[in-house]
C-alpha cells in the first residue's frame, strides 16, 4: 500500500496512459486529457489525486448502493478469504456462501424464482441467459424456437452474445454483431418520439412492435424477449405505465419466455427489490449483478423461474455452462453481507418512501431551466433531456456535444452524471442525504447554467 502512495497523481497518469487500455474509452482522445485518478470515497463521494471531493452520483457504475467505506462489507470478504479464499462449483462442490447466499435471494426475490446460477458479471449473467434460453426449448421438444428479441438502444452487456442481445449500433458495428437469432424493436421512449401520441398510447404501440416481430417470424421460433425494467445506459428509458403490462399479455399469449434484465435496477434501485417487483411482470429469467454485492466485489446470476429450472433439473442432464469464478465464496460473502444491510438498515424501502421522492421533487426542478426539455426519475434513477428549444423540443446539433459538454462541467464542479448523447443520467447511492440530494440538484442546476453560456 505504501508503493501506492509514494506516487503522485501525474505519476499514475503517465503510467495509465503507458499500460492500461480502459473499457469503453477513445485511448487517443483520452492520452490527450489524462485520467482522473481516484484514491479513495466514503459515503456518496469519491476523491481524487488533486485533492477534489465528488459527489458520486452515479453510484460508481450503478452499482455502489450501499455506499462507500461500508465496514460489514469489507470485512465479510476479508473473513471469507481466511477462510476459503476460493473453490470452485464444478464437479459436484459447493461451498457455504453461495448456497447461504442462494437462499438469501429467493426470500427477496419474486416467488417463482427459487433458483440461480451464480456468473461474474452481468454481461456473463447475459450470455448465460442465450445459452438457458435454448436449452430450455430444446428440452421442451422444441429446439427451433432460438429467436431472442430485444430493443433498439438497450443494453445487456459487452460480451458477444450480451452485445448483441442490446441494440447499440455502435457496438454492432465492432465485431460483427449480432450473433443469428436475435431480432431487435423499437424501445418505449416517448421523448425521442414525435409526440403524436400520449404516452400511454405510445407505450402500448412500443409493446406491440414485440407481437408484430412474433408474427412476423413466427410464434414457433420465438424463445424470449429481454427487457430492462427501465433501459439505464440507453438514457433513463422509463416506459409508459401502459408499455410493461402489454408485453406480459404478449409474452403470456405466445408462450414467450420473458427476461427483465435486472443488472441496475436489481437491488432496489426503483423503491422495490426488483424492476419486475416495481411493474409487477411474472419474469422466467432475472439477470443481475452491481447492486448485490454494492460493486464491492465481482458477482453476478440469474435467477430461473421454477418452470424453467425444474426442465434443467428433470430433462436437461449436463449443462455445458459455467465460469472459473461462478459463486466465488469471497464475492457471495460480500453479497450476503450487503443484503443484509438493505434489509436490516431498510434502504429499499428508503428510495421508496423517503430519499427517492425527496429528490424526485428536486430533480423535477430542473426542468425549469431553458436547457431541459423533460426530467424524470424512478426511485434514485433519473435523466433530464438537453433541448434548444423547449416548445419543439428540439435538439441541439449533434456534432456540438452539448451532452458532454454539460457532463465535463458537472465533474468539474463536484459532481459525477453521465451523459448519453444529449441526455444526462443519474443514480446515487441509496443512503444519500437531503443535504446531498440538494446539493446534486444546485450544482446540476449551475452546470446547465454554464453550458447555457459554452454554447451560447
Amino acid at each position: 500500500m505504501a508503493a501506492l502512495e509514494e506516487r503522485s497523481g501525474p505519476d499514475w497518469q503517465e503510467l495509465d496512459k503507458e499500460h492500461y487500455l480502459h473499457p469503453f474509452t477513445d485511448h487517443k482522445d483520452l492520452h490527450k486529457k489524462k485520467s482522473r485518478i481516484i484514491t479513495h470515497a466514503e459515503g456518496s463521494y469519491i476523491y481524487d489525486a488533486d485533492g477534489n471531493r465528488i459527489l458520486d452520483a452515479m453510484s460508481g457504475l450503478w452499482c455502489v448502493n450501499a455506499g462507500y467505506g461500508r465496514d460489514e462489507l469489507i470485512e465479510a470478504a476479508a473473513a471469507q478469504m481466511r477462510e476459503l479464499p476460493y473453490y470452485n462449483s464444478f464437479f459436484q462442490c459447493a461451498h457455504p456462501p453461495s448456497i447461504a447466499l442462494a437462499k438469501l435471494l429467493q426470500e427477496v426475490s419474486p416467488p417463482q424464482m427459487n433458483r440461480v446460477f451464480f456468473t461474474g458479471s452481468g454481461s456473463e449473467s447475459n450470455d448465460t441467459i442465450v445459452r438457458m434460453v435454448r436449452r430450455y426449448w430444446d428440452l421442451m421438444g422444441q429446439p427451433e424456437r432460438q429467436t431472442i428479441i430485444s430493443r433498439h438502444n438497450a443494453y445487456h452487456g459487452s460480451t458477444v452474445a450480451a452485445a448483441s442481445l442490446g441494440g447499440m449500433k455502435p457496438m454492432h458495428r465492432q465485431g460483427g454483431l449480432p450473433i443469428p437469432g436475435i431480432v431487435h424493436v423499437d424501445q418505449p421512449y416517448w421523448f425521442g418520439s414525435d409526440h403524436s401520441q400520449t404516452p400511454d398510447e405510445f407505450g402500448l404501440q412500443a409493446a406491440r412492435a414485440i407481437e408484430t416481430a412474433i408474427n412476423e417470424i413466427g410464434a414457433d421460433k420465438i424463445a424470449a424477449f429481454i427487457g430492462e425494467p427501465i433501459q439505464g445506459a440507453g438514457g433513463v428509458i422509463v416506459p409508459p405505465d401502459t408499455y410493461w403490462p402489454e408485453v406480459q399479455r404478449i409474452c403470456d399469449e405466445y408462450g414467450v419466455l420473458l427476461i427483465s434484465d435486472e443488472v441496475i435496477t436489481g437491488f432496489g434501485r426503483l423503491g422495490e427489490w426488483f424492476g419486475a417487483d416495481f411493474y409487477g411482470t411474472r419474469p422466467d429469467f432475472m439477470p443481475f449483478a452491481k447492486g448485490v454485492t454494492s460493486g464491492y466485489l465481482p458477482l453476478g446470476g440469474v435467477l430461473v423461474s421454477d418452470r424453467v429450472a425444474e426442465t434443467l433439473i428433470d430433462k436437461g442432464g449436463e449443462f455445458y455452462h459455467g465460469y472459473t469464478y461462478s459463486g466465488h465464496p469471497a464475492a457471495c460473502a460480500v453479497a450476503i453481507a450487503n443484503i443484509n444491510i438493505l434489509r436490516n438498515e431498510g434502504l429499499v424501502e428508503r428510495v421508496k418512501n423517503d430519499i427517492g421522492p425527496y429528490l424526485q421533487k428536486k430533480w423535477h426542478s430542473l426542468g425549469e431551466h431553458p436547457l431541459v426539455g423533460e426530467t424524470r426519475m424512478v426511485g434514485l434513477m433519473g435523466a433530464f433531456e438537453i433541448v434548444q428549444d423547449k416548445d419543439s423540443l428540439g435538439r441541439f446539433d449533434e456534432d456540438l456535444g452539448v451532452g458532454t459538454i454539460c457532463r465535463d462541467f458537472l465533474v468539474n464542479n463536484g459532481l459525477v452524471m453521465r451523459a448519453v448523447g444529449d441526455t444526462i443520467v443519474a443514480a446515487p447511492p441509496f443512503i444519500l442525504s437531503h443535504a446531498e440530494a440538494d446539493e446534486m440538484v444546485e450544482i446540476a442546476w449551475k452546470c446547465l447554467d454554464l453550458t447555457q453560456k459554452a454554447i451560447e
